[in-house]
């Protein structure tokens, strides 16, 4: 099918990118939430962002204003209805994705593609709440999706070809690569990059490194451009539990178990960047390790 007409749900930091690379692609966007606040912060950042490339040359103004001008807001989930493709990109808890799914339904034209972004939960499970699970795909962004390249696009057990080939087009008319995944926990990327992140919390639970040494190691002993704990925070310690938990819980195997320290770093609610600590301290100037 052709797609024109793209709905976003969410218009946090996953969802106002979403809306950003597919303005700039030249697709009609409508993006929504529940909070008002957050569409007009929402529209204040995809601004900055686009700004900032144009002041780089990546675009050109009127590249920009463009993009702009394909991009609508609303506060009412219904107002989607008319989308060929709807990119579900809020919480991640499955209770609020279904409940979005099913209202969605009654509204929605009968080819509809409904997609999610989720980075963990099963696709299958989601579709099956639907009344098209043959035309229900995961489409993983990465963060922060104007700079990430990568695109996961995950089948459920009963996504057609032409779902994942309408899809797939998308990616490509982004200049992104699309990675095709199976509907197991966490996918590709989370699979392998949470369970890394999760042993760096192990290695400074058990006193092997302090956060500096386990992040300047990874820098600078595997060229990795973030260290491990710096990089959780930048995710989010809550999301970082979360994928952990759905891996544990989908794989049934002790090596995907939440390190202790992880868990009380969230109860603290020393959730990293977002709420100012986490491994890092960010209320100075410079973030300051918080072991």
């Amino acid at each position: 099918m052709n797609i024109q007409t793209i709905g976003i749900v969410g218009a946090g930091q996953m969802g106002n990118g979403i809306a950003h690379v597919m303005a700039l692609a030249g697709y009609d966007v409508m993006l929504t939430d529940v909070s008002g606040d957050a569409l007009k912060r929402a529209m204040e950042t995809i601004q900055g962002n686009l700004a900032r490339q144009a002041g780089r040359g990546k675009i050109s103004e009127a590249d920009m204003e463009k993009a702009l001008g394909r991009i609508k807001t609303t506060e009412t989930l219904t107002d989607l209805g008319q989308s060929d493709l709807i990119i579900e990109a809020a919480t991640e808890r499955e209770t609020v994705k279904q409940a979005i799914f099913e209202d969605l339904l009654p509204v929605i034209k009968p080819d509809t593609i409904l997609t999610s972004n989720t980075s963990s939960i099963s696709i299958t499970r989601l579709a099956s709440r639907t009344d098209r699970p043959e035309k229900f795909m995961g489409f993983h962004f990465m963060n922060p999706v104007p700079v990430m390249q990568l695109v996961e696009l995950i089948r459920g057990i009963a996504t057609d070809e032409e779902t994942f080939a309408a899809c797939k087009e998308v990616v490509d008319r982004l200049g992104k690569t699309a990675a095709s995944a199976e509907d197991f926990p966490a996918f590709i990327v989370n699979r392998i990059l949470m369970p890394m992140i999760n042993e760096a919390v192990y290695t400074l639970y058990e006193g092997v490194g302090s956060v500096q040494s386990i992040d300047s190691s990874m820098k600078l002993g595997a060229n990795h451009p973030m260290g491990p704990l710096e990089l959780a925070d930048f995710i989010g310690l809550d999301t970082c539990l979360a994928i952990m938990n759905v891996l544990h819980d989908g794989l049934a195997d002790t090596k995907y178990r939440p390190c202790p320290l992880l868990t009380k770093y969230v109860e603290a609610g020393w959730l990293g960047r977002k709420s100012q600590r986490g491994f890092y301290d960010y209320r100075g100037e410079t973030p300051v390790p918080t072991r």
